[in-house]
C-alpha cells in the first residue's frame, strides 16, 4: 500500500509513516514546517518529504491519504482530495485498523507526563525481553526513535485526548482500544477545542468505556478531575498510584534515590537519573501498567535504573563557561511549574534563567497567561518570546516586575540573555517547537 500522509512531521504522524514504512508500506507525506528530531528521523527512514501542501501532490495516486490533525479546511491540498473524491482517512484510524489490532495495547494519557510516561513503559518491557512496539510523541534516549513495530503483542502508545482529525472531533485514544490504560492526571488544556474541563473529562471517559474487563486502569488517586470520570461509569478494574496509603515512589534527588512503596510498606528501590516529584510519579504508573502484562516491580525497577529520559525532557543541550542550556517540552503553566521545580531541587540556589515560547495552541489564545507568573516562581529570571501572540506578554509576567524580559524578536531575546547570564547559571529553555534554533543560537553567543 502506498499512503501519502498530510502533515508528516508532527511527532504522531511521523511515528506513524516509520511504522507503516516498517509494516512493508510505502510511504511519502508532506508538512509546511519541518525541524528536528522528526524530520531526520523520517529522512532516515528513506520516505520522500515534500514541502508544502501543493495539488501537484496528486499526481503520486497514492492508495491512501492520511490526514493529520493539524490539517483543516482550506489546505489546498485537502481540499483537491475532498472534490476529487480520493479516499482519506485519519492517522488515528489507520493506525487502529492497521498496526493496533489485535494486539495488547497499553496506552498513556493524562494532561502532562504521557511521554516520559510512555518511554518508561516501553523501556521496562523491553529490558524484560519483551520487544515491544511503541508510539510515542518523543524520541526515548534508550530507543533513539519515537516509534517502532515491535515483534511481540505488545504495544505502548501515548494516548493524546487531541481530537483526530477536521472529520473527527473525538479525541485521538477513542481509536486505540487499550487493554492497559494509565491516567495519569487530568487538567484543562486545548482551549481551542475543548470549552471547559467537563468536555475533556466526558472525553476520557468515552476512553473508559473501551477497556475491556480484563484490562486495567492505573489512575492518579490525587487527581478529583480523574475520580470523577471513574464515578461516571467503570467496568475495568482499577490500581491507584499517588496514594499516602498505596502505591507512591518517593526519592531523593541529591542521591537519585527512587523508592517504590506499596499498601505494606517499601517493596524496592533504584538509583536512577531522572528528579522530581513528577517523575516518581511517571514511574510508579509505569511500574504498575508493566505489572500488568507480567513485569515484576524489582525487574522494573532494574529497568528504570537503566532509563534515560527523553529527547527535549531536561535535555541538557550544552555547557559554555559553566552556563547549563537545558531544552524541555514543557508549554503548559503546570508543567512549567514542574519542571522548573525538578531543575530547583537538583541545582539548589544557583540562578535559573526560564526561556520561554508560549506556543501551543492554548498559550496562543491567552487562556492561561494568568497562571505564567505563578508557574515561573523558582526562577530567577524569566525571559519570554512573545512573538505571533494575540495578547500581551509584557502585562501578563508584570506581578514578576524585573524578573521578567519580554522580547518580540528571537535574536534579540538571545542577545538579552546573554548578557544577563553569568558562570553557574541554568538556562532553561521550555517550548513545544522548534523555538527557532534558539539552543544552539545561545550557546553560540555565549562562547562567543
Amino acid at each position: 500500500m502506498h499512503i501519502h500522509i498530510l502533515g508528516i512531521c508532527g511527532t504522531f504522524m511521523g511515528g506513524i509513516a516509520q511504522l507503516a514504512v516498517t509494516a512493508g508500506h510505502r510511504v511519502t507525506g508532506c508538512d509546511a514546517n519541518v525541524y528536528p528530531p522528526m524530520s531526520d528521523q523520517l529522512r532516515g527512514a528513506g520516505i520522500e518529504l515534500i514541502e508544502g501542501f501543493d495539488i501537484g501532490q496528486l499526481a503520486l495516486k497514492p492508495d491512501v491519504f492520511l490526514i493529520g490533525n493539524a490539517i483543516s479546511r482550506g489546505n489546498p491540498l485537502l481540499e483537491a482530495i475532498l472534490d476529487q473524491g480520493l479516499p482519506y482517512v485519519s492517522g488515528p484510524q489507520w493506525l487502529a485498523d492497521n498496526i493496533l489490532q489485535g494486539r495488547w495495547v497499553l496506552g498513556v494519557a493524562g494532561t502532562h507526563g504521557k511521554t516520559t510516561t510512555s518511554s518508561m513503559l516501553a523501556w521496562i518491557l523491553e529490558d524484560a525481553n519483551m520487544a515491544p512496539g511503541f508510539l510515542i510523541g518523543g524520541v526515548p534516549l534508550n530507543f533513539g526513535v519515537s516509534a517502532r513495530l515491535g515483534s511481540t503483542p505488545f504495544f505502548v502508545i501515548e494516548a493524546d485526548e487531541y481530537d483526530t482529525a477536521f472529520c473527527d472531533k473525538r479525541s485521538k485514544f477513542i481509536h486505540y482500544r487499550p487493554r492497559t490504560v494509565v491516567l495519569n492526571n487530568l487538567e484543562f488544556d486545548h482551549a481551542d477545542i475543548f470549552s471547559d474541563l467537563a468536555a475533556i473529562e466526558t472525553q476520557f471517559h468515552h476512553l473508559v468505556r473501551t477497556l475491556p474487563a480484563s484490562g486495567l486502569i492505573v489512575a492518579n488517586a490525587g487527581e478529583a478531575s480523574l475520580e470523577r470520570v471513574l464515578q461516571r461509569g467503570c467496568w475495568t478494574p482499577v490500581e491507584r498510584f499517588n496514594d499516602p496509603a498505596g502505591y507512591r515512589c518517593s526519592g531523593d534527588d541529591a542521591t537519585g534515590a527512587l523508592i517504590l512503596h506499596g499498601p505494606d510498606g517499601e517493596i524496592g528501590r533504584c538509583a536512577w537519573q531522572l528528579s522530581g516529584g513528577h517523575n516518581r510519579a511517571n514511574a510508579c504508573a509505569a511500574l504498575l501498567a508493566a505489572r500488568h502484562v507480567g513485569v515484576t516491580f524489582e525487574h522494573g525497577l532494574q529497568a528504570l535504573a537503566r532509563f534515560g529520559n527523553v529527547k527535549r525532557r531536561m535535555e541538557l543541550r550544552g555547557t559554555v563557561r559553566n552556563i547549563t542550556v537545558y531544552d524541555d517540552f514543557a508549554h503548559h503553566p503546570t508543567a512549567i511549574a514542574t519542571t522548573v521545580a525538578g531543575l530547583r531541587r537538583k541545582v539548589g540556589t544557583a540562578r535559573i534563567l526560564a526561556v520561554l515560547e508560549p506556543r501551543s495552541n492554548t498559550m496562543k489564545l491567552g487562556t492561561m497567561k494568568s497562571q505564567l507568573p505563578d508557574s515561573l516562581r523558582e526562577v530567577d529570571l524569566a525571559f519570554c518570546y512573545a512573538g505571533n501572540l494575540g495578547w500581551d506578554a509584557g502585562e501578563a509576567l508584570a506581578p514578576m516586575g524585573e524578573r521578567a524580559c519580554v522580547e518580540q524578536d528571537i535574536d534579540q531575546l538571545v542577545g538579552q540573555i546573554a548578557r544577563i547570564a553569568r558562570p553557574g547559571d541554568h538556562i532553561l529553555v521550555m517550548s513545544n517547537g522548534g523555538f527557532g534554533g534558539i539552543h544552539d543560537k545561545l550557546l553560540q553567543r555565549l562562547a562567543a
